[in-house]
């Protein structure tokens, strides 16, 4: 099988240009051969600044992001940490057999509260004539509804996990895959992808 886990040491885990090419190529190599993939998601979503602007890492994203929708193979989730925006949204597709798991670590969503509210809503905040008390408002409104229950049931999740729990899951799931993917053994075709 194919493991995915992106280093959080570098670039804070984000997905820029490079990674997400790398990604793609990951996925479409892993869906070619059909092997099942495991991804270990610490995503904080993509990685922005003048330099992302210029190599387009939006537009390499989006294909990564294609890659998951368009292959076939099997796929686990186990979100550890952060997962934000389309960045995050790219870690995993619906379409085929696929289990999310998440550890009692782990925080995703559109925004992150710290930093993503300032980002979300900068204009309010800036028009406010106490900032700091608005921004204060606007996190705690965030935080109150960032259960990670409630994220769980919204984003599909199966269950959030004991990290011990982790292999014995993920053994299960594998024979499931292996089971499921010899039935669709053949060439894949892909879609153009922009």
């Amino acid at each position: 099988m194919g493991v995915l886990a992106n280093d959080p040491n570098f670039l804070g885990g984000s997905f820029n240009y490079d990674v997400a090419e790398k990604y793609q190529r990951f996925i479409d190599m892993c869906d070619t051969f059909h092997l099942p993939i495991v991804n270990l998601s610490d995503q904080p979503g993509f990685t922005v600044g003048k330099q992302s602007e210029e190599h387009g890492t939006i537009r390499k994203g989006v294909r990564a992001s294609f890659a998951i929708i368009q292959a076939t193979t099997p796929m686990a989730v186990i979100y550890l940490r952060k997962c934000f925006g389309v960045a995050g949204g790219a870690q995993k597709s619906g379409i085929r057999l696929s289990w999310r798991y998440a550890w009692p670590s782990a925080v995703w969503g559109n925004i992150p509260v710290e930093g993503g509210v300032y980002a979300a809503h900068r204009r309010e905040l800036e028009s406010a004539e106490d900032p700091e008390a608005c921004l204060e408002e606007l996190q705690e409104t965030y935080l109150t509804i960032s259960s990670p229950f409630r994220t769980a049931e919204a984003f599909g999740i199966e269950d959030i996990i004991d990290p011990r729990d982790t292999r014995s899951l993920l053994c299960e799931w594998v024979e499931t895959a292996y089971n499921v993917e010899s039935k669709n053994l053949g060439p894949k075709k892909r879609g153009m992808r922009c």
